[in-house]
């Protein structure tokens, strides 16, 4: 299978956690070993976001911290391609092209972000659109989609599986701003309405979800 997974700053960089790091980079080992073709896209979390403040506070414009953000998260891939070693591709992708023709080396495409105004949520959409991925996980630090965001409402109540069509009305915010932190942001949601792409969102802080997701289990949220 051709698979995105897209490991989200809130799980690895939120604090920076090595262990958490070490159990995804033995996922994906044995992943690969089952015969998928991987691409990992990484985000940069709350250190991300602690730089776009530091950014904002200088009097730098939203591009501007956009880009301290795209750095923050390629330097957590740099970190897991180091780890994988020789079954990685390396390089850092730059753009959508480089992730592809990295995948056609057979090795473990593992990027950050790409260019101000997209978040890398959009990145993993992106690419699992152009490579025609058969499956997209994001692993989060919450269980799936929940009806409100389960972190300010008590009564917020988790939904097992939804609809593309139905995404846009579940998120507070629908335009994109540095440092945006909800499960999906605004410019994902419009790729995955357009692609069609099943995707999981699974609670990343067990590792094991996405192999769940990967075989077709009860676990996360499934859009379809």
């Amino acid at each position: 299978m051709k698979v995105v997974v897209r490991v989200g700053g809130s799980v690895i960089a939120s604090p920076p956690d090595a262990q958490i790091m070490q159990r995804y980079a033995e996922l994906l080992m044995n992943m690969k070993k089952q015969g998928h073709q991987l691409v990992v896209v990484v985000g940069g979390g709350s250190i991300a976001r602690d730089f776009i403040r530091i950014a904002k506070d200088l009097g730098l414009g939203e591009p501007d911290q956009d880009e301290i953000a795209i750095s923050v998260s390629r330097l957590f891939a740099q970190l897991l391609v180091m780890k994988l070693d020789a079954i990685s591709s390396k390089t850092i992708p730059r753009s959508v092209d480089e992730a592809v023709e990295s995948l056609r080396t057979g090795k473990i495409v593992v990027m950050g972000g790409l260019r101000p105004g997209m978040t890398t949520d959009a990145v993993a959409a992106m690419v699992a659109e152009r490579i025609a991925a058969d499956l997209l996980v994001k692993v989060s630090d919450v269980d799936g989609v929940y009806t409100k965001d389960p972190k300010k409402h008590s009564d917020a109540e988790k939904l097992d599986e939804l609809k593309f069509d139905d995404l846009g009305r579940l998120f507070e915010s629908n335009t994109h701003e540095a440092g945006i932190h909800q499960i999906l942001d605004p410019e994902a949601v419009k790729i995955l309405q357009r692609c069609r792409i099943r995707m999981v969102i699974v609670n990343g802080f067990s590792p094991e979800n996405v192999l769940l997701a990967l075989e077709g289990g009860a676990v996360g949220t499934l859009i379809k």
